[in-house]
């Protein structure tokens, strides 16, 4: 998967850079200072996956986000955990905070990589097949899969796709986020940001900014957190 680096901090770069080199399935093809400085190579060169920064002189990690190609993966990197829900606003796959953990930055790339596989599969024409009181059959992988509501843990919206993360496999489909929350028990699912929904059964621990399920952080969106809390968490908490 060859990737590139935006950010406007050489000691940042070189952090990245390092992590990078060490594992064989990244080939770095640039690194930029600059959303700018990088323009010009996004538009002659496919890129996979881009580490961007966030806060940055003039065109930030966010802005930039937006104005990439619909195929190319982001990975934020910054020093703010408070951007992560800004960040799943423009569909990235994860964020990592500065200074990067290796063990961290393996995790995101194996999550770019997975979803790069499964992007590449011949998705044309999934879509929810039929729907019944606790499960529902989904077009994916050239097959119709029956999933059941009690075993998705949560669905991430990632592009014009939609992966439902279960205990034991992702699944992912041509639809759009609204469209498979419109299928879903609404006593079981919520929609936690623009680019989350979980399923209730499996939250593990929730605190203003994240919902916790299993190894997994969920960003909360401010259009939907007091939703989520009056009607799925505050209402629940036994009192003293």
């Amino acid at each position: 998967m060859n990737c590139i680096i935006i950010d406007d901090e050489p000691l940042a770069r070189e952090a990245i850079e390092m992590l990078i080199h060490q594992r064989d399935d990244l080939d770095l093809t640039g690194s930029f200072n600059s959303p700018e400085s990088a323009q010009s190579f996004i538009a002659t060169h496919p890129v996979e996956l881009i580490f961007l920064d966030i806060q940055m002189p003039g065109i930030n990690g966010i802005e930039f986000a937006r104005t990439i190609p619909r195929e190319t993966f982001v990975i934020f990197t910054t020093a703010y955990a408070e951007f992560a829900t800004d960040s799943y606003e423009v569909d990235a796959v994860d964020y990592l905070i500065k200074p990067v953990k290796p063990a961290r930055f393996q995790k995101a790339v194996d999550k770019a990589q997975t979803y790069s596989r499964l992007f590449k599969a011949d998705w044309s024409g999934n879509n929810i097949e039929q729907v019944a009181d606790d499960f529902f059959f989904v077009k994916a992988d050239r097959r119709i899969l029956k999933i059941y509501f009690k075993n998705i843990l949560f669905i991430q919206g990632l592009k014009d796709y939609v992966v439902m993360h279960t205990e034991n496999q992702k699944v992912i489909t041509a639809m759009n986020i609204k469209t498979i929350h419109d299928h879903l028990p609404k006593d079981l699912f919520v929609r936690v940001s623009k680019s989350y929904i979980i399923n209730v059964k499996h939250m593990d621990a929730v605190d203003n900014n994240t919902v916790y399920i299993g190894a997994n952080e969920i960003p909360i969106g401010n259009i939907y957190r007091d939703f989520f809390f009056n009607e799925f968490v505050t209402r629940k908490i036994i009192g003293r």
